[in-house]
């Protein structure tokens, strides 16, 4: 099998093949592919005997990966399995999806496809989206204690070194992707990064192991492709060490930023609401900036956001400093913060709502035009009548059951904590033109008779 200019995986024909008249070249070749087993031998030998899932996509890394520990029985004793998530972004993408398929047939692993569809709409880049579908269906897919493994290598992890420096990170970032970490239900286990591209295309190249070329990876609008093809070739011309240079300084950033994380995890537990996943403005803003930057990483990371820049972090530590009454909100790809009653609240970009929206509501889950849910606590039964459910116009008052006054929802929403840029996202619950309920913060007396008849509760998921 080979690959042809448009990234199809074609037959060869063996008899066109040159023969190979210097052996002793060829069992050199095999001798430095087999540094892989050796490597991952011992990756193994120091790992807990958790099972193992490859994430596969067909490409070169992978594929070397997979079919080093297919041969391994110390890997397949530990339940060997392989992962392909299709993106459908390419009209290849089902043809590498069954290829991926027959390669793990030859090779005797279990392989799981999933397919994903790549959200454009929610103010990432292209890349950023497809790597978050990409991770959704990773975590949706590991076992519990199951390690995820990826295919990153040294020239990979250089790669993202520069892509770090070059946004102005700190230490944290710095220090490149970690071995292991945390992820999901298990662990996300990067086993290749001592390791360098040339020996796993090594280890292709005296196999000849088919493998997939997907055409994006060498399109060079894409910031990491440009490092890949022009900036790092030309860094090793002049600079031959230069991916060894920035492996090394990953590794002196790396131990740097765990001596620090001590004080900053200690710190962020001090700030830290864990009710509204929001931080304390100020107590943030008197750290050090060696605690600041990346506690404040931390933070959004844990919410699913990407990170702000030198000059987006430099504007929040700025508008910590905003006048009571005002709200500010400094955006970026991917994310938003907003600094309000002296916390910092961070979520993803807020999809455009038309406020004219409604249903009718019976107690089945219901997707509200925000991305949050509306739903029963108790999913087996329904409504005995049913609910007008629409959203925020301004000037709503309710009277809650058990009080005396009638209530502005401003005035309910301030109190409750309710960030003015949520507020219009909330559900409100009407039979006829009387708001019965507010999500399932207030109800009416109308509302709780409603709820009681049907014996349970509104249960409300806000958009995160």
């Amino acid at each position: 099998m080979a690959n042809d200019n448009a990234g199809r995986v074609v037959p060869i024909d063996t008899d066109l093949l040159e023969p190979v008249h210097d052996l002793q070249a060829l069992q050199r070749e095999r001798s430095m592919s087999d540094s892989l087993q050796r490597h991952l031998a011992s990756a193994l030998a120091d790992t807990q005997a958790s099972p193992l899932c490859v994430a596969f996509s067909g490409g070169p890394d992978s594929t070397a990966l997979l079919h080093a520990l297919a041969g391994m029985p110390e890997a397949r004793k530990r339940g060997l399995r392989a992962l392909h998530v299709d993106h459908a972004m390419n009209p290849q993408s089902g043809a590498w999806s069954a290829h991926c398929q027959r390669f793990c047939e030859s090779v005797d692993v279990p392989c799981e496809v999933i397919r994903v569809q790549v959200p454009l709409d929610k103010g990432l880049g292209l890349e950023a989206a497809a790597r978050h579908a990409r991770y959704e269906a990773f975590e949706s897919s590991l076992q519990p204690g199951e390690y995820l493994l990826l295919a990153h290598h040294r020239d990979d992890q250089a790669e993202t070194v520069l892509m770090k420096l070059l946004r102005g990170a700190g230490p944290d970032s710095l220090g490149g992707m970690r071995t292991l970490r945390p992820f999901a239900r298990g662990q996300l286990w990067r086993p290749l990064l001592a390791l360098s591209r040339r020996q796993l295309r090594d280890y292709l190249d005296a196999r000849q192991l088919p493998s997939i070329d997907d055409p994006s990876n060498g399109d060079t609008r894409f910031a990491r492709n440009h490092l890949r093809h022009d900036i790092l070739p030309r860094l090793e011309r002049l600079w031959p060490q230069a991916v060894d240079s920035i492996v090394h300084s990953a590794a002196l950033s790396r131990a740097a930023a765990d001596a620090l994380q001590q004080h900053w995890l200690a710190a962020y537990d001090t700030m830290h609401d864990a009710a509204t996943h929001t931080i304390d403005a100020s107590t943030w803003l008197a750290l050090h900036p060696a605690l600041r930057e990346p506690l404040l990483d931390h933070w959004l990371h844990g919410l699913g956001l990407p990170a702000p820049t030198t000059a987006q972090r430099q504007q929040i530590e700025h508008q910590c400093g905003a006048r009571a009454g005002q709200q500010p909100c400094v955006q970026w790809r991917g994310a938003e913060l907003h600094i309000w009653r002296g916390r910092l609240w961070a979520q993803s970009p807020p999809r455009i709502v038309d406020s004219s929206w409604h249903a009718t509501w019976h107690g089945e889950l219901l997707a509200l035009p925000d991305g949050g849910t509306l739903s029963l606590v108790d999913t087996k039964v329904r409504l005995t009548e049913p609910i007008q459910v629409r959203l925020r116009q301004g000037g709503e008052r309710i009277k809650p059951a058990g009080d005396i006054y009638t209530r502005e929802l401003r005035d309910l929403f301030q109190q409750a904590m309710i960030p003015p840029w949520r507020r219009f996202g909330v559900p409100l619950l009407y039979v006829g033109t009387e708001i019965v309920g507010v999500a399932d913060r207030w109800l009416s007396e109308r509302g709780k008779l409603i709820f009681e008849q049907a014996g349970t509760r509104a249960h409300w998921s806000p958009a995160r």
